[in-house]
């Protein structure tokens, strides 16, 4: 068990005083067998009425309306959280899922949905040729490995390539760059497994290990559905397996679902003078 705080500033700033639209912000993380939210603060400045809901997903999201104008926009969210990451020897799986592949029963396909389904243009199959390098021609692989060998292979053979745009990268073009975010990465290997009949679902968060790539910011990374052992964490961009050091703060089907702060200004073009986001993740307790 750990114990983490994470402090997550957002800072907009413009050329003078704009108004503000709703803001949608997606920060708060909900509790669950492995991750207990201890303690949850969010500042914004100007002030702003909050109001909260869940979204399709079951997510925590807030929006926040705002009455006066301002020449910087800023938001504050700070969480403790207890971490029960799944330990790699504990990656459980149904006898009948063990090798792939494999069906889901029958009474799992209606509810993982599009989960299974692939999302993205693949018009000459390279996604499909480059995962089914994975899985085995002479028979049954095993589904645990298959899937740990590609989300190593992600780490080792892509280049991480921070971009400040909003958005990502189709999956085409992260496998023929070899280059791409955490959110790249994570959206490519969705399509892998999927292409080879997985359910995968975006995961958006917090990194909290400090050589680890992608901190600083939000991070992204996905879940495999898995019989017997549920929806399983896995970071491409770090190797991660099982949620180790990751902070989950909300899933989604696709990754436009998963974007931690959005909204809009009223003024001219020119005013926004940019966006500065800073994440201090400091683990506070080992046991």
């Amino acid at each position: 068990m750990k114990i983490v705080k994470i402090q997550h500033t957002s800072t907009y700033r413009y050329a003078g005083p704009v108004t503000f639209g709703e803001h949608r912000l997606m920060f708060r993380p909900r509790d669950s067998h492995d991750l207990r939210l201890l303690e949850a603060t969010l500042e914004i400045h100007p002030a702003a009425s909050v109001r909260w809901y869940h979204d399709v997903f079951g997510n925590s999201l807030a929006i926040a309306s705002f009455v006066d104008a301002a020449a910087e926009l800023r938001f504050v969210s700070t969480i403790r959280v207890e971490h029960y990451p799944l330990l790699q020897p504990e990656f459980v799986i149904e006898p009948y899922a063990r090798t792939y592949p494999f069906s889901y029963s029958a009474e799992e396909i209606p509810d993982l949905g599009r989960t299974t389904e692939r999302h993205y243009a693949d018009p000459d199959h390279l996604v499909d040729a480059w995962a089914r390098q994975f899985a085995s021609t002479r028979g049954l692989s095993d589904t645990r490995e298959m899937l740990v060998t590609m989300t190593e292979a992600i780490r080792s053979d892509f280049a991480y390539q921070r971009r400040d745009e909003e958005g990502t990268q189709l999956p085409v073009d992260t496998l023929i760059t070899k280059t791409g975010t955490c959110r790249d990465f994570a959206l490519l290997m969705m399509e892998a497994v999927r292409s080879l009949g997985f359910a995968a679902r975006f995961v958006t968060g917090y990194v909290y290990d400090e050589q680890a790539t992608g901190g600083g910011a939000t991070h992204a990374w996905l879940q495999v559905y898995l019989p017997g052992g549920g929806w399983i964490e896995l970071d491409p961009t770090n190797a991660l397996i099982g949620g180790t050091n990751l902070v989950r703060v909300a899933v989604t089907r696709d990754p436009s679902q998963a974007i931690p702060l959005s909204g809009s200004f009223t003024g001219a073009p020119t005013d926004f003078l940019g966006l500065t986001v800073e994440v201090r993740a400091t683990p506070e307790t080992t046991v």
